[in-house]
Protein backbone atom coordinates (compact mmCIF):
# COMPACT_ATOMS: atom_id res chain seq x y z
CA UNK A 1 0.00 0.00 0.00
CA UNK A 2 2.93 2.40 0.67
CA UNK A 3 4.23 1.55 -2.67
CA UNK A 4 1.22 2.14 -4.59
CA UNK A 5 0.64 5.21 -2.09
CA UNK A 6 3.96 6.63 -3.72
CA UNK A 7 2.67 5.84 -6.79
CA UNK A 8 2.14 8.96 -9.27
CA UNK A 9 -1.17 8.92 -11.20
CA UNK A 10 -0.19 10.58 -14.46
CA UNK A 11 -2.56 13.56 -14.95
CA UNK A 12 -4.37 13.46 -17.99
CA UNK A 13 -2.32 15.84 -19.97
CA UNK A 14 0.83 13.86 -19.67
CA UNK A 15 -0.98 10.57 -19.79
CA UNK A 16 0.26 8.32 -22.72
CA UNK A 17 -2.47 8.81 -25.69
CA UNK A 18 -2.16 5.07 -26.99
CA UNK A 19 0.11 3.23 -28.65
CA UNK A 20 3.54 1.58 -27.64
CA UNK A 21 5.38 4.70 -28.25
CA UNK A 22 7.38 6.92 -25.41
CA UNK A 23 5.97 9.57 -23.32
CA UNK A 24 4.74 12.84 -24.77
CA UNK A 25 8.20 14.36 -23.09
CA UNK A 26 10.30 12.19 -24.41
CA UNK A 27 8.86 12.77 -28.32
CA UNK A 28 9.59 16.17 -27.77
CA UNK A 29 12.88 16.00 -26.48
CA UNK A 30 13.56 13.62 -29.58
CA UNK A 31 12.20 16.41 -32.03
CA UNK A 32 14.22 18.98 -30.21
CA UNK A 33 17.44 16.91 -30.84
CA UNK A 34 16.36 16.22 -34.38
CA UNK A 35 15.69 20.17 -35.01
CA UNK A 36 19.06 20.92 -33.30
CA UNK A 37 20.72 17.75 -35.75
CA UNK A 38 18.83 19.44 -38.77
CA UNK A 39 20.16 23.28 -38.22
CA UNK A 40 23.52 21.66 -37.71
CA UNK A 41 23.46 20.39 -40.89
CA UNK A 42 22.19 23.45 -42.20
CA UNK A 43 25.11 25.18 -40.69
CA UNK A 44 27.13 22.99 -42.28
CA UNK A 45 25.93 22.96 -45.74
CA UNK A 46 25.87 26.78 -45.46
CA UNK A 47 29.06 26.68 -44.04
CA UNK A 48 30.26 24.55 -47.10
CA UNK A 49 28.70 26.23 -49.77
CA UNK A 50 30.48 29.45 -48.73
CA UNK A 51 33.80 27.85 -48.59
CA UNK A 52 32.97 26.27 -52.34
CA UNK A 53 31.56 30.30 -52.99
CA UNK A 54 35.24 31.61 -51.64
CA UNK A 55 37.06 28.82 -53.76
CA UNK A 56 35.47 29.54 -57.03
CA UNK A 57 36.02 33.48 -56.49
CA UNK A 58 39.15 33.37 -55.34
CA UNK A 59 40.00 31.12 -58.43
CA UNK A 60 38.04 33.20 -60.62
CA UNK A 61 40.41 36.76 -58.96
CA UNK A 62 43.21 34.79 -59.36
CA UNK A 63 42.43 33.98 -63.34
CA UNK A 64 41.89 37.52 -63.87
CA UNK A 65 44.07 38.96 -62.12
CA UNK A 66 46.78 36.29 -63.98
CA UNK A 67 45.15 37.58 -67.64
CA UNK A 68 45.50 41.24 -66.33
CA UNK A 69 49.75 40.30 -65.39
CA UNK A 70 49.07 38.67 -69.14
CA UNK A 71 47.57 42.30 -70.74
CA UNK A 72 50.90 44.10 -68.97
CA UNK A 73 53.32 42.03 -70.02
CA UNK A 74 51.90 43.27 -73.44
CA UNK A 75 54.14 46.50 -75.14
CA UNK A 76 51.57 48.69 -77.10
CA UNK A 77 52.49 51.11 -79.93
CA UNK A 78 50.53 53.23 -82.61
CA UNK A 79 49.14 51.26 -85.31
CA UNK A 80 49.73 53.41 -88.56
CA UNK A 81 51.60 56.79 -88.52
CA UNK A 82 50.94 57.55 -92.01
CA UNK A 83 49.10 59.76 -93.44
CA UNK A 84 46.61 57.67 -95.15
CA UNK A 85 43.67 55.77 -93.99
CA UNK A 86 43.20 52.56 -94.36
CA UNK A 87 39.77 50.94 -94.46
CA UNK A 88 38.55 47.00 -96.06
CA UNK A 89 35.83 46.72 -98.33
CA UNK A 90 33.73 44.02 -97.55
CA UNK A 91 32.53 41.20 -99.68
CA UNK A 92 29.38 39.76 -101.17
CA UNK A 93 28.68 38.43 -97.23
CA UNK A 94 29.78 40.95 -95.69
CA UNK A 95 32.90 39.30 -94.52
CA UNK A 96 36.34 41.29 -94.11
CA UNK A 97 40.25 40.09 -94.39
CA UNK A 98 41.88 40.05 -91.74
CA UNK A 99 46.20 41.52 -92.14
CA UNK A 100 48.24 41.18 -89.70
CA UNK A 101 51.80 42.56 -90.33
CA UNK A 102 54.27 40.60 -88.29
CA UNK A 103 58.26 42.16 -87.95
CA UNK A 104 61.26 41.55 -86.07
CA UNK A 105 63.40 43.38 -84.73
CA UNK A 106 66.67 43.57 -83.82
CA UNK A 107 66.91 45.91 -80.96
CA UNK A 108 70.16 45.88 -78.93
CA UNK A 109 69.22 48.34 -76.06
CA UNK A 110 68.14 45.49 -73.50
CA UNK A 111 71.67 43.49 -72.11
CA UNK A 112 69.50 40.47 -73.55
CA UNK A 113 69.28 41.54 -76.66
CA UNK A 114 72.98 42.48 -76.89
CA UNK A 115 74.18 39.16 -75.59
CA UNK A 116 71.70 37.77 -78.47
CA UNK A 117 72.48 39.50 -81.18
CA UNK A 118 76.18 41.01 -80.58
CA UNK A 119 77.54 44.72 -82.30
CA UNK A 120 76.97 46.12 -78.58
CA UNK A 121 78.13 49.22 -80.16
CA UNK A 122 74.75 49.49 -82.02
CA UNK A 123 72.91 49.79 -78.83
CA UNK A 124 71.73 53.31 -78.66
CA UNK A 125 71.08 52.94 -82.82
CA UNK A 126 67.47 53.10 -84.30
CA UNK A 127 66.17 49.24 -85.07
CA UNK A 128 65.74 47.79 -87.67
CA UNK A 129 63.15 45.78 -88.96
CA UNK A 130 65.05 43.01 -89.99
CA UNK A 131 61.75 40.61 -90.22
CA UNK A 132 58.75 41.67 -92.46
CA UNK A 133 55.75 39.42 -93.01
CA UNK A 134 52.39 40.31 -93.88
CA UNK A 135 49.96 37.50 -92.69
CA UNK A 136 46.29 37.88 -94.65
CA UNK A 137 43.12 35.66 -93.55
CA UNK A 138 40.96 35.13 -96.34
CA UNK A 139 37.24 37.15 -95.09
CA UNK A 140 35.94 33.21 -95.06
CA UNK A 141 38.53 32.48 -92.90
CA UNK A 142 39.40 29.16 -95.55
CA UNK A 143 42.70 29.93 -96.08
CA UNK A 144 45.64 32.50 -95.59
CA UNK A 145 48.06 33.86 -97.31
CA UNK A 146 51.56 35.30 -96.03
CA UNK A 147 53.86 37.72 -98.25
CA UNK A 148 57.30 38.53 -97.10
CA UNK A 149 59.51 41.45 -97.88
CA UNK A 150 63.35 41.39 -98.02
CA UNK A 151 64.80 43.41 -95.31
CA UNK A 152 67.11 45.08 -98.21
CA UNK A 153 64.53 46.20 -100.33
CA UNK A 154 64.46 49.63 -101.69
CA UNK A 155 61.29 51.57 -101.98
CA UNK A 156 59.88 54.83 -100.88
CA UNK A 157 59.10 55.29 -97.21
CA UNK A 158 56.74 57.45 -96.66
CA UNK A 159 56.30 60.78 -94.33
CA UNK A 160 55.88 59.22 -90.70
CA UNK A 161 54.64 61.15 -87.44
CA UNK A 162 55.60 59.92 -84.10
CA UNK A 163 52.90 60.91 -81.77
CA UNK A 164 55.13 60.79 -78.74
CA UNK A 165 57.28 62.78 -79.11
CA UNK A 166 55.93 64.89 -82.04
CA UNK A 167 58.74 64.43 -84.69
CA UNK A 168 57.52 63.98 -88.37
CA UNK A 169 59.58 62.30 -90.43
CA UNK A 170 60.07 63.31 -94.13
CA UNK A 171 59.66 61.03 -97.14
CA UNK A 172 62.33 59.25 -98.14
CA UNK A 173 63.78 56.49 -100.29
CA UNK A 174 65.45 53.77 -98.35
CA UNK A 175 65.62 50.08 -97.42
CA UNK A 176 62.42 48.25 -96.43
CA UNK A 177 64.24 47.61 -92.80
CA UNK A 178 64.85 51.31 -92.22
CA UNK A 179 61.42 52.18 -91.43
CA UNK A 180 61.07 51.02 -88.13
CA UNK A 181 63.50 53.44 -87.00
CA UNK A 182 61.10 56.15 -88.00
CA UNK A 183 58.80 56.32 -84.72
CA UNK A 184 58.17 52.52 -84.83
CA UNK A 185 56.09 49.79 -86.34
CA UNK A 186 53.27 52.52 -87.58
CA UNK A 187 55.76 53.67 -90.19
CA UNK A 188 56.38 50.48 -91.43
CA UNK A 189 52.89 49.70 -91.41
CA UNK A 190 52.19 52.64 -93.77
CA UNK A 191 54.90 51.69 -95.97
CA UNK A 192 53.80 48.66 -96.72
CA UNK A 193 50.09 50.15 -97.27
CA UNK A 194 52.12 52.25 -99.50
CA UNK A 195 54.15 49.85 -101.61
CA UNK A 196 50.31 47.02 -101.73
CA UNK A 197 47.85 49.52 -101.12
CA UNK A 198 46.83 46.46 -98.68
CA UNK A 199 44.77 47.63 -95.84
CA UNK A 200 46.99 46.31 -92.48
CA UNK A 201 44.63 45.63 -89.45
CA UNK A 202 47.29 45.05 -86.57
CA UNK A 203 51.09 44.32 -85.84
CA UNK A 204 52.73 41.86 -83.69
CA UNK A 205 56.90 42.27 -83.18
CA UNK A 206 59.32 40.34 -81.78
CA UNK A 207 62.91 41.30 -80.89
CA UNK A 208 66.24 38.71 -80.14
CA UNK A 209 65.02 37.87 -76.56
CA UNK A 210 61.86 37.33 -77.38
CA UNK A 211 62.38 35.04 -80.56
CA UNK A 212 64.33 32.97 -78.22
CA UNK A 213 61.63 32.71 -75.25
CA UNK A 214 58.70 31.91 -77.72
CA UNK A 215 60.75 28.77 -79.45
CA UNK A 216 61.97 27.59 -75.64
CA UNK A 217 57.77 27.90 -75.12
CA UNK A 218 56.80 26.01 -78.02
CA UNK A 219 59.57 22.95 -77.30
CA UNK A 220 61.49 23.38 -80.57
CA UNK A 221 61.19 23.11 -84.06
CA UNK A 222 61.80 21.02 -86.53
CA UNK A 223 63.93 22.23 -89.68
CA UNK A 224 65.65 20.80 -92.22
CA UNK A 225 68.58 21.45 -94.15
CA UNK A 226 70.21 19.34 -97.12
CA UNK A 227 73.95 19.31 -95.79
CA UNK A 228 76.41 19.98 -92.53
CA UNK A 229 75.88 23.74 -92.33
CA UNK A 230 78.30 26.61 -90.29
CA UNK A 231 77.10 29.73 -90.88
CA UNK A 232 80.21 31.43 -89.95
CA UNK A 233 83.38 32.84 -91.99
CA UNK A 234 86.92 33.84 -91.59
CA UNK A 235 85.54 37.86 -91.98
CA UNK A 236 83.17 36.51 -88.73
CA UNK A 237 80.00 36.98 -91.51
CA UNK A 238 77.51 34.59 -90.20
CA UNK A 239 74.84 33.48 -87.73
CA UNK A 240 76.72 31.00 -85.75
CA UNK A 241 74.22 28.55 -86.85
CA UNK A 242 75.71 24.94 -86.79
CA UNK A 243 73.43 21.56 -87.99
CA UNK A 244 74.33 18.20 -89.37
CA UNK A 245 72.41 17.24 -92.54
CA UNK A 246 68.54 16.12 -92.33
CA UNK A 247 65.89 17.47 -89.79
CA UNK A 248 66.87 18.72 -86.40
CA UNK A 249 64.61 20.38 -83.59
CA UNK A 250 66.00 23.99 -82.51
CA UNK A 251 64.67 25.87 -79.99
CA UNK A 252 66.31 28.61 -77.77
CA UNK A 253 68.93 30.51 -79.52
CA UNK A 254 69.72 27.90 -82.16
CA UNK A 255 66.17 29.19 -83.52
CA UNK A 256 67.02 32.42 -82.97
CA UNK A 257 70.35 31.64 -85.26
CA UNK A 258 68.44 29.96 -87.93
CA UNK A 259 65.92 32.89 -88.42
CA UNK A 260 69.04 35.49 -88.88
CA UNK A 261 70.45 33.32 -90.62
CA UNK A 262 71.71 34.22 -94.65
CA UNK A 263 75.52 33.24 -95.04
CA UNK A 264 75.15 29.61 -95.31
CA UNK A 265 71.38 29.31 -97.16
CA UNK A 266 71.42 29.19 -100.87
CA UNK A 267 72.97 32.47 -102.66
CA UNK A 268 74.08 33.93 -98.77
CA UNK A 269 71.12 36.66 -99.39
CA UNK A 270 68.19 37.95 -97.22
CA UNK A 271 65.97 36.04 -100.00
CA UNK A 272 67.64 32.63 -99.04
CA UNK A 273 66.57 34.13 -95.21
CA UNK A 274 62.77 34.40 -96.18
CA UNK A 275 62.93 30.82 -97.48
CA UNK A 276 64.56 29.56 -94.03
CA UNK A 277 62.03 32.11 -91.98
CA UNK A 278 59.00 29.98 -94.06
CA UNK A 279 59.80 26.75 -93.36
CA UNK A 280 60.50 27.88 -89.84
CA UNK A 281 56.93 29.37 -89.36
CA UNK A 282 55.39 26.55 -91.46
CA UNK A 283 56.76 24.04 -88.67
CA UNK A 284 56.00 25.90 -85.41
CA UNK A 285 52.22 26.12 -86.92
CA UNK A 286 52.07 22.53 -87.64
CA UNK A 287 53.21 21.44 -84.46
CA UNK A 288 51.16 24.13 -82.34
CA UNK A 289 48.01 22.46 -84.53
CA UNK A 290 48.92 19.00 -83.55
CA UNK A 291 47.86 20.46 -79.89
CA UNK A 292 51.05 19.10 -78.12
CA UNK A 293 51.87 22.17 -76.41
CA UNK A 294 48.01 22.91 -75.31
CA UNK A 295 47.30 19.64 -73.39
CA UNK A 296 50.04 20.76 -70.24
CA UNK A 297 48.66 23.44 -68.13
CA UNK A 298 51.96 24.17 -67.06
CA UNK A 299 53.78 24.36 -70.62
CA UNK A 300 50.38 26.41 -71.63
CA UNK A 301 51.39 28.83 -68.68
CA UNK A 302 54.70 28.74 -70.11
CA UNK A 303 54.09 30.04 -73.67
CA UNK A 304 51.31 32.40 -72.76
CA UNK A 305 54.22 33.87 -70.33
CA UNK A 306 56.94 33.82 -73.14
CA UNK A 307 54.16 35.27 -75.80
CA UNK A 308 53.07 38.28 -73.96
CA UNK A 309 56.36 39.13 -72.58
CA UNK A 310 58.00 38.79 -76.30
CA UNK A 311 55.32 41.12 -77.83
CA UNK A 312 55.22 44.60 -79.29
CA UNK A 313 51.61 45.11 -80.62
CA UNK A 314 49.40 47.91 -82.02
CA UNK A 315 46.32 49.32 -79.87
CA UNK A 316 43.90 47.43 -81.30
CA UNK A 317 45.42 43.94 -80.17
CA UNK A 318 46.01 44.78 -76.27
CA UNK A 319 44.80 41.77 -74.21
CA UNK A 320 45.57 38.49 -74.29
CA UNK A 321 41.74 37.94 -75.41
CA UNK A 322 42.17 39.52 -78.46
CA UNK A 323 45.02 37.73 -79.26
CA UNK A 324 43.27 34.51 -77.81
CA UNK A 325 40.55 35.45 -80.81
CA UNK A 326 43.03 35.94 -83.71
CA UNK A 327 44.61 32.63 -82.86
CA UNK A 328 41.64 30.97 -82.98
CA UNK A 329 40.86 31.88 -86.44
CA UNK A 330 43.95 31.09 -87.39
CA UNK A 331 43.69 27.64 -86.03
CA UNK A 332 40.61 27.30 -87.79
CA UNK A 333 43.06 27.23 -91.03
CA UNK A 334 43.83 23.63 -92.64
CA UNK A 335 47.50 23.76 -92.88
CA UNK A 336 47.30 22.95 -96.32
CA UNK A 337 45.59 26.34 -97.42
CA UNK A 338 48.55 28.34 -95.86
CA UNK A 339 50.77 29.89 -98.36
CA UNK A 340 54.17 31.17 -97.70
CA UNK A 341 55.34 33.70 -100.68
CA UNK A 342 58.42 36.37 -100.68
CA UNK A 343 57.82 39.46 -102.63
CA UNK A 344 59.10 38.95 -106.60
CA UNK A 345 61.95 40.90 -106.87
CA UNK A 346 65.01 41.78 -109.54
CA UNK A 347 68.31 43.36 -108.21
CA UNK A 348 68.60 47.25 -107.59
CA UNK A 349 70.77 48.50 -110.75
CA UNK A 350 72.06 51.36 -108.81
CA UNK A 351 72.98 49.19 -106.25
CA UNK A 352 73.38 45.35 -106.35
CA UNK A 353 73.01 44.87 -102.42
CA UNK A 354 69.44 46.12 -102.90
CA UNK A 355 66.25 44.22 -104.57
CA UNK A 356 63.28 46.34 -105.81
CA UNK A 357 59.69 45.01 -106.30
CA UNK A 358 59.77 42.99 -109.67
CA UNK A 359 57.94 44.66 -112.10
CA UNK A 360 54.43 42.60 -113.06
CA UNK A 361 54.95 39.81 -110.50
CA UNK A 362 54.86 41.86 -107.25
CA UNK A 363 52.05 43.67 -108.14
CA UNK A 364 50.24 40.46 -109.10
CA UNK A 365 51.02 39.44 -105.38
CA UNK A 366 49.69 42.56 -103.84
CA UNK A 367 46.79 42.46 -106.01
CA UNK A 368 45.89 38.49 -105.08
CA UNK A 369 45.78 39.45 -101.66
CA UNK A 370 44.74 42.62 -101.63
CA UNK A 371 41.74 41.45 -103.44
CA UNK A 372 41.16 38.42 -101.01
CA UNK A 373 42.44 35.90 -103.98
CA UNK A 374 43.75 32.77 -102.15
CA UNK A 375 47.89 32.30 -103.85
CA UNK A 376 47.29 28.31 -103.50
CA UNK A 377 45.32 28.97 -107.16
CA UNK A 378 42.03 27.02 -104.75
CA UNK A 379 38.70 28.76 -104.72
CA UNK A 380 39.35 31.75 -107.44
CA UNK A 381 36.94 33.55 -107.47
CA UNK A 382 34.89 33.99 -110.76
CA UNK A 383 35.03 37.18 -113.01
CA UNK A 384 32.23 39.45 -112.36
CA UNK A 385 30.22 40.17 -115.32
CA UNK A 386 30.10 43.89 -115.98
CA UNK A 387 26.80 45.31 -114.84
CA UNK A 388 25.12 47.61 -116.86
CA UNK A 389 25.52 51.21 -116.10
CA UNK A 390 22.48 53.81 -115.51
CA UNK A 391 24.83 56.59 -116.40
CA UNK A 392 25.27 57.54 -120.09
CA UNK A 393 28.92 57.38 -121.43
CA UNK A 394 29.22 60.98 -122.02
CA UNK A 395 28.26 61.69 -118.66
CA UNK A 396 30.68 59.20 -116.62
CA UNK A 397 33.78 61.48 -114.87
CA UNK A 398 37.01 59.62 -115.11
CA UNK A 399 40.68 60.91 -114.78
CA UNK A 400 43.24 58.54 -116.91
CA UNK A 401 46.85 58.61 -115.42
CA UNK A 402 50.74 57.66 -116.28
CA UNK A 403 51.91 55.59 -114.02
CA UNK A 404 53.52 53.16 -116.51
CA UNK A 405 57.42 53.95 -115.00
CA UNK A 406 59.54 51.62 -112.95
CA UNK A 407 62.18 51.15 -110.86
CA UNK A 408 64.64 51.65 -114.09
CA UNK A 409 62.47 53.03 -116.76
CA UNK A 410 60.63 56.68 -116.77
CA UNK A 411 56.86 56.61 -117.89
CA UNK A 412 56.01 56.31 -121.16
CA UNK A 413 55.01 59.66 -122.91
CA UNK A 414 52.05 60.24 -124.24
CA UNK A 415 49.93 56.98 -122.31
CA UNK A 416 47.55 58.84 -120.29
CA UNK A 417 46.33 60.92 -123.55
CA UNK A 418 46.33 58.33 -126.13
CA UNK A 419 44.29 56.33 -123.68
CA UNK A 420 41.73 59.61 -122.89
CA UNK A 421 41.69 60.05 -126.47
CA UNK A 422 40.69 56.05 -127.00
CA UNK A 423 37.87 56.78 -124.54
CA UNK A 424 36.79 59.77 -125.52
CA UNK A 425 36.14 58.35 -128.95
CA UNK A 426 33.81 55.30 -127.60
CA UNK A 427 31.72 58.17 -126.35
CA UNK A 428 33.37 58.41 -122.94
CA UNK A 429 33.49 62.55 -123.42
CA UNK A 430 34.17 63.32 -120.07
CA UNK A 431 37.23 61.73 -119.41
CA UNK A 432 40.42 63.82 -118.75
CA UNK A 433 43.98 63.17 -118.75
CA UNK A 434 45.57 63.27 -115.65
CA UNK A 435 49.15 63.44 -116.50
CA UNK A 436 51.81 61.63 -114.86
CA UNK A 437 51.39 59.68 -111.39
CA UNK A 438 53.06 57.27 -108.58
CA UNK A 439 54.62 54.31 -110.96
CA UNK A 440 52.37 50.79 -111.17
CA UNK A 441 53.43 47.15 -112.09
CA UNK A 442 49.60 46.95 -113.18
CA UNK A 443 46.94 49.17 -114.73
CA UNK A 444 43.90 49.38 -112.70
CA UNK A 445 40.63 51.31 -113.09
CA UNK A 446 39.49 52.57 -109.65
CA UNK A 447 36.77 53.97 -107.96
CA UNK A 448 35.54 55.47 -104.47
CA UNK A 449 32.16 55.46 -104.25
CA UNK A 450 29.58 52.25 -104.33
CA UNK A 451 27.68 53.49 -106.59
CA UNK A 452 30.70 54.39 -109.17
CA UNK A 453 31.41 50.46 -109.61
CA UNK A 454 29.28 50.16 -112.61
CA UNK A 455 30.70 53.12 -114.64
CA UNK A 456 34.29 51.84 -113.47
CA UNK A 457 33.30 48.30 -115.07
CA UNK A 458 32.11 49.55 -118.43
CA UNK A 459 35.20 51.69 -118.40
CA UNK A 460 37.71 48.55 -118.11
CA UNK A 461 36.08 46.92 -120.43
CA UNK A 462 35.78 49.41 -123.05
CA UNK A 463 39.92 49.28 -122.84
CA UNK A 464 39.96 45.10 -122.72
CA UNK A 465 41.23 45.54 -118.78
CA UNK A 466 39.92 42.20 -116.81
CA UNK A 467 36.72 42.57 -114.35
CA UNK A 468 39.65 41.91 -111.44
CA UNK A 469 41.36 44.96 -112.27
CA UNK A 470 38.30 47.40 -111.01
CA UNK A 471 38.60 48.15 -107.19
CA UNK A 472 37.23 50.33 -104.55
CA UNK A 473 39.89 53.04 -103.59
CA UNK A 474 39.98 55.01 -100.29
CA UNK A 475 42.64 57.60 -101.47
CA UNK A 476 40.25 59.01 -104.49
CA UNK A 477 37.12 61.04 -105.51
CA UNK A 478 36.74 60.19 -109.00
CA UNK A 479 37.37 56.83 -110.97
CA UNK A 480 40.67 56.79 -112.26
CA UNK A 481 42.31 54.81 -114.53
CA UNK A 482 45.85 54.30 -113.82
CA UNK A 483 48.29 53.17 -116.71
CA UNK A 484 50.47 50.88 -115.34
CA UNK A 485 53.95 49.46 -116.52
CA UNK A 486 52.30 46.49 -118.02
CA UNK A 487 50.85 48.38 -120.40
CA UNK A 488 53.67 51.07 -122.01
CA UNK A 489 52.26 51.29 -125.75
CA UNK A 490 48.68 50.82 -127.63
CA UNK A 491 45.18 51.74 -126.65
CA UNK A 492 43.65 48.11 -125.90
CA UNK A 493 45.31 46.40 -123.00
CA UNK A 494 47.73 43.94 -124.01
CA UNK A 495 46.00 40.70 -124.30
CA UNK A 496 49.56 38.42 -122.88
CA UNK A 497 49.22 41.12 -119.81
CA UNK A 498 45.63 39.89 -119.51
CA UNK A 499 46.77 36.25 -119.40
CA UNK A 500 49.86 36.45 -117.10
CA UNK A 501 46.92 38.35 -114.72
CA UNK A 502 44.48 35.67 -114.89
CA UNK A 503 46.74 32.89 -113.80
CA UNK A 504 45.87 30.84 -110.70
CA UNK A 505 47.97 31.48 -107.83
CA UNK A 506 50.52 33.54 -106.81
CA UNK A 507 53.76 34.15 -109.80
CA UNK A 508 56.39 31.47 -109.81
CA UNK A 509 58.92 33.81 -108.75
CA UNK A 510 56.96 34.36 -105.55
CA UNK A 511 58.41 30.65 -104.66
CA UNK A 512 55.54 30.21 -102.58
CA UNK A 513 55.47 26.88 -100.14
CA UNK A 514 52.80 25.20 -98.52
CA UNK A 515 51.86 24.92 -95.22
CA UNK A 516 51.65 21.16 -95.18
CA UNK A 517 54.76 20.42 -96.41
CA UNK A 518 57.01 18.94 -94.15
CA UNK A 519 59.32 17.49 -96.44
CA UNK A 520 61.23 21.22 -97.49
CA UNK A 521 64.74 21.93 -96.85
CA UNK A 522 67.14 24.60 -96.75
CA UNK A 523 69.59 24.26 -99.91
CA UNK A 524 73.42 25.08 -97.74
CA UNK A 525 75.94 26.79 -99.98
CA UNK A 526 78.57 24.70 -100.57
CA UNK A 527 81.07 27.57 -99.07
CA UNK A 528 79.75 27.07 -95.47
CA UNK A 529 79.34 22.99 -95.35
CA UNK A 530 81.49 21.00 -92.62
Amino acid sequence: MQNAARTKVPSPRTAPQGGSGGSGGERRRGGGNRRRRQSGRIRILKWTAGCVSLLVLGTAGAGWLYIEHLNGNLRKDDLNLGDKNMQHTPNAAGQTPLNILILGSDSRKSKENQKLGGARQDADRPPLADVQMLVHLSADRSNASVISLPRDTRLRIPACHDKEDGKTYQPMENTANESLGRGGPGCTVAMWYELTRIPIDHFMMLDFGGVVRMADAVGGVPVCVDANVHSKDSSGHGSGLRLEKGTTKVKGVQALQWLRTRYGFEDNTDIGRTHAQHMYMNSMVRQLKAGTKLTDPGKLTSLAEASTKALTVDRGLDTVKKLYDLGTQLKSIPAKRITMTTMPWVLDPRNNAHVIPKPGDAEKLFSLVRNDVPLDGKGKKKPEKAPKSKTPKDQVDALVVNSSGTQTLPPATHRAADVTAHLVSQGFTKVVSGGSGQARSESTVTYAAPGQKADAQVIAKSLGLPSSAVERSTTSTAITVIVGADWREGTTYPEAARKKREKDGAPDSAAALRGDDSKACMHVNPSYTW
